[in-house]
């Protein structure tokens, strides 16, 4: 893709706007928004994507357009795993619910800003050096063997960081949320309000899932543009996401088995393309390894449909089976 100069700023300056209301209306009224409103606006962002997508799709082709919704789509899941997290911290840290929107949108904001910052220097690195997608595709199947070990996060497995526990120690912080400030006046004292440690602890979290993402939605797409555009649309609307899922988020016991089937796929195209473009002297002489295949966009989008569809109904299934089993058991 040859994406001008003006085209780029038209993008940022939209986008720029969309998340401009959604600061308005959390900066006037505060509130934990209705089951009507989640749905309306994670609608909103959703049709805006599928919008964007179609656009591509009309001047650029069909395949710039399979690589953006594969790659928002993948992007999508792996953001709503960011919300077992994010869940578990505004419970830990005893969030009032009217404050948890002002949470959420720093934390998208905090989200996008390092995604960009690793965007940037991901394209670099591939512009330069083609072995980086060996590194990209070990770390993918890293993580992928990980999560299906662990599952969903607990909150009692949840630990604090470093700079959570210096942050508590050293800073002097207020009992109450005073309005979701980030200081207060107690007894005449500047004091920090919990709401800080909640921000680090957030900002740190989505530290960690951009390390997963970003090389995730190279394995792809490496075309700056797209990689940037799936990772804003997947964010947008996360918030309105965490309110409309509720306690549906507690359902989806197999996501994490799903996302690790997922990320292991798309680590094995990396090394798949690695190995394809190889100029190592340690690999294979320093030329292309010929038996490796490219995997088609129409095929990843297959496979990562499938994949997380199969995860979410074996969830649901799953949870309605043993809450009828406990609805049983109570009655007996």
């Amino acid at each position: 893709m040859d994406v001008s100069g003006l085209v780029w700023a038209g993008t940022l300056v939209a986008l720029t706007a969309v998340l401009l209301v959604d600061l308005l209306i959390i900066g006037r009224r505060p509130h934990e928004p209705s089951v009507r409103e989640s749905s309306l606006w994670v609608a909103f962002y959703v049709g805006l994507a599928l919008l964007f997508g179609a656009g591509l799709w009309l001047t650029s082709g069909a395949s710039a357009a399979g690589q953006f919704y594969t790659g928002w789509l993948t992007e999508y899941s792996l953001s709503v795993d960011n919300l077992f997290v994010f869940v578990i911290i505004m419970a830990r840290f005893g969030v009032p619910r009217q404050y948890q929107q002002k949470v959420l949108l720093i934390g998208i904001v905090l989200a996008l800003v390092m995604r960009g910052g690793f965007i940037a220097a991901g394209a670099a690195l591939i512009s330069q050096f083609s072995w980086v997608f060996y590194i990209f595709g070990a770390f993918l199947i890293y993580t992928a063997v990980n999560l299906a070990r662990q599952g969903e996060p607990d909150e009692d497995e949840f630990s604090e960081n470093l700079l959570i526990r210096w942050s508590r120690r050293a800073l002097p912080i207020s009992k109450g949320y005073d309005d979701a400030k980030l200081m207060t006046h107690e007894n005449g004292k500047r004091l920090f309000t919990p709401m800080l440690i909640v921000m680090i602890a957030i900002g740190t979290t989505d530290l960690i899932f951009a390390l997963d993402s970003i090389p995730a939605i190279f394995g792809i797409t490496q075309e700056p543009y797209l990689v940037f555009t799936a990772n804003v649309f997947a964010l947008m609307g996360l918030r309105q996401l965490y309110f409309l899922l509720g306690g549906l988020l507690d359902r989806l016991i197999y996501l994490s088995y799903g996302l690790a089937v997922v990320l292991g796929f798309i680590g094995v195209k990396l090394v798949l393309e690695a190995l394809a473009d190889n100029n190592l002297p340690f690999i294979n002489g320093g030329e292309h390894v010929g038996w490796a295949p490219h995997i088609p966009i129409w095929l990843s989008l297959l496979v990562i449909l499938g994949t997380l569809g199969v995860a979410t109904a074996a969830s649901l299934i799953k949870s309605s089976r043993d809450r009828r089993r406990e609805l049983t058991d109570a009655r007996r």
